[in-house]
């Protein structure tokens, strides 16, 4: 369901409760769609393991930046050679 923002604020209770019971709920404006309402997971609390693995699942780390091993090796050595 999508709703405007006027709407969301007269009815917030009533969008929180069909959002914790599973139901899609979009919040618009302008009929341009902004946030969603989605129910916490109490398996996933904040900060814990399971929560940072699956967000890690859903936010995988880009390939494009990582060098491989010799060349990171061979940055750092140059860096320590600089001090000498």
């Amino acid at each position: 369901m999508q709703v405007n923002v006027l709407e969301a604020k007269n009815n917030l209770s009533q969008l929180v409760n069909r959002a914790a019971a599973g139901e899609d709920v979009v919040i618009a404006r302008r009929g341009v769609p902004l946030v969603r309402l989605v129910p916490v997971r109490a398996d996933l609390a904040h900060g814990t393991g399971a929560a940072i693995v699956e967000w890690l699942d859903d936010h995988p780390p880009s390939t494009r930046s990582i060098r491989p091993a010799e060349q990171v090796d061979a940055g750092i050595e140059a860096e320590r050679e600089g001090w000498e």
